[in-house]
């Protein structure tokens, strides 16, 4: 078994089947953080803003009396749209990082606006870029790197994400080759990046500098062969179950870690698996279940 010591694992509000900062749907905070470290995971993130309690003070209480640590926050953006959003991205960013920040993280987690409804499925964006657009994102991230780093002292690291401009191979290949290093590195999502028919192993062995950050996260592939027959949007493919317990799915996640572990650099690895919505009995089972395997693989 490799051991697999620059691999530091957490877990996310995702896993437990949270999507929105206040959706009775989703478990209260309170119980997502006793069971997170119920489950032995000593790492979380933030989840939307809003989810956990945005008071410093306050939320570093309740990790610390957990043994939980943040590793870091998350925002969605569009700055593919240009200048015009500018403003409004960064008193939404700045929020979050300041919260970050304060937690003594040093990530934050941006992925780009969906350009179809994750629930609905109605469109709100092209599904592909213009190469205009595409270097507007592209700019954008860079300069929402650097000036989050330069005030708050975080990484940015950007998430390719299932439905959004920055997915597959070629539009994830694409942003690194256009942007600085020194601004923003790569949030890689295992299961989003199977999910676009992406190779995870590859990216890590391609572009091993620019990973700062992973997401592990797998696929049932029977699903995800449905889910693209009928070009169903996010939410639905969730609700089908597309994204599943390791090491039922893929990619294999043994050779991501190793991988990851032959950058010799510390990351971390933040489980996530998608359920929204589930049963609030649901995830901790998975959770613990999917600690004991990780730990089998040596993290």
């Amino acid at each position: 078994m490799t051991i697999l010591d620059r691999i530091r694992v957490g877990s996310a509000p995702d896993s437990w089947g949270v999507w929105f900062a206040d959706d009775p749907a989703q478990v209260p905070w309170d119980r997502f953080l006793d069971e997170v470290a119920d489950a032995g995971y000593p790492w979380i993130e933030l989840g939307p803003y809003g989810y956990l309690p945005t008071d410093p003070a306050r939320l570093g209480d309740e990790l610390a009396r957990r043994d939980l640590c943040l590793s870091a926050g998350t925002v969605f953006t569009a700055l593919h749209r240009g200048p015009a959003v500018w403003d409004a991205t960064w008193a939404q960013v700045a929020r979050v990082a300041a919260l970050t920040r304060a937690l003594g993280a040093a990530h934050l987690v941006v992925i780009p606006e969906f350009w179809r409804d994750p629930l609905t499925g109605e469109r709100t964006d092209a599904e592909r870029l213009s190469a205009a657009g595409f270097a507007e994102l592209a700019a954008g991230m860079e300069r929402l790197g650097r000036r989050v780093r330069e005030e708050f002292g975080l990484r940015v690291v950007v998430h390719p994400h299932a439905d959004t401009h920055i997915d597959d191979e070629e539009s994830v290949t694409r942003f690194l080759d256009a942007t600085d290093p020194d601004a923003v590195a790569l949030c890689l999502d295992t299961g989003h990046y199977a999910y676009c028919g992406g190779d995870s192993v590859r990216l890590i062995e391609t572009y091993g500098e620019r990973i700062g950050y992973l997401h592990l996260k797998q696929v049932d592939p029977g699903v995800l062969a449905d889910v693209a027959e009928r070009r169903l949007p996010f939410g639905p493919a969730v609700r089908r179950g597309v994204m599943t317990e390791p090491p039922a799915g893929v990619p294999a996640l043994p050779p991501v870690l190793a991988a990851a572990q032959e950058l010799g650099v510390d990351l971390f690895a933040i489980v996530e698996q998608d359920m929204y919505p589930c049963p609030p009995d649901r995830p901790l089972p998975i959770a613990r279940r999917t600690r004991r395997y990780l730990a089998r693989c040596g993290a």
